[in-house]
């Protein structure tokens, strides 16, 4: 499953009122591992940016003066979109200045680009936290705390650095990284292939494994995780205190 995690920063809040994108961010995600296939550009758009926009993510009107203006790149940013589904967080936000875009460009002689929804999925990661974490702070910055995600080189909103803080938090949030499995077109004649992921098996000779004890240090880190589990998502497993609270058929 392809899924491109996307961000934008924009001259204002409401595209009604003539805002426009200014920074367009989204990396790619190829059966929940980062490919590293990422898409980001700066666009001049052609008005000023709102001071209260500038003290949000930092960008001016002399950084995107000389950028190239949306036209220039909507193919490009189509191509790489098409067919995929988006993870956003606020997604009506982000869509609504692209669909915003692309009938600006039509309505000007462009290509007839979008709407978005109509040729690609889109996951609204603000209503899936919202879902999950009723009641609570559900922004970028809360989800990081609260599934201890490293997001202190976050100083300024910019579309790539909060799309790939998004990409760690939709990962940690829908099931954890996949990144220590193999590649399926990596397979031995000794890994089994599993969900589009490869297995390695290792043989061991009996008696060969060794058990590795933990310290004191790394057993209270341990507590601590799984602390850290419990008040995020209300209960933890892992340790056998807590019972499950949620239902496991097909319909969750």
């Amino acid at each position: 499953m392809r899924q491109i995690v996307l961000d934008t920063e924009t001259t204002g809040i409401d595209p009604r009122e003539g805002h426009r994108l200014i920074e367009i961010g989204a990396v790619e995600l190829m059966n929940r591992r980062l490919t590293g296939n990422n898409y980001h550009q700066f666009i001049n758009p052609e008005r000023e940016i709102e001071a209260e926009a500038i003290e949000i993510h930092g960008i001016t009107n002399e950084r995107v003066a000389a950028e190239p203006r949306f036209a220039e790149i909507a193919d490009d940013f189509w191509s790489f979109i098409q067919g995929a589904e988006l993870v956003i967080h606020n997604a009506a936000f982000d869509v609504g200045f692209i669909d915003h875009e692309f009938q600006r460009l039509a309505e000007h002689g462009g290509a007839r680009l979008g709407p978005v929804a109509e040729h690609c999925r889109i996951l609204d990661t603000l209503k899936l936290a919202r879902d999950r974490h009723p009641g609570q702070r559900n922004n970028l910055d809360a989800l990081c705390k609260r599934y201890d995600i490293d997001n202190g080189h976050r100083v300024l909103h910019g579309a790539l650095l909060d799309a790939e803080i998004l990409a760690d938090v939709y990962l940690a949030m829908t099931g954890g990284q996949t990144a220590l499995t193999l590649d399926a077109d990596e397979a031995s004649s000794n890994e089994a292939v599993a969900g589009g992921l490869a297995i390695r098996r290792l043989s061991l000779a009996p008696g060969s494994l060794r058990v590795a004890v933990p310290s004191d240090s790394e057993l209270e880190s341990h507590r601590a995780k799984l602390e850290r589990i419990r008040h995020a998502a209300g209960h933890c497993l892992w340790d056998g205190h807590d019972e499950p609270s949620v239902s496991l058929s097909g319909n969750e």
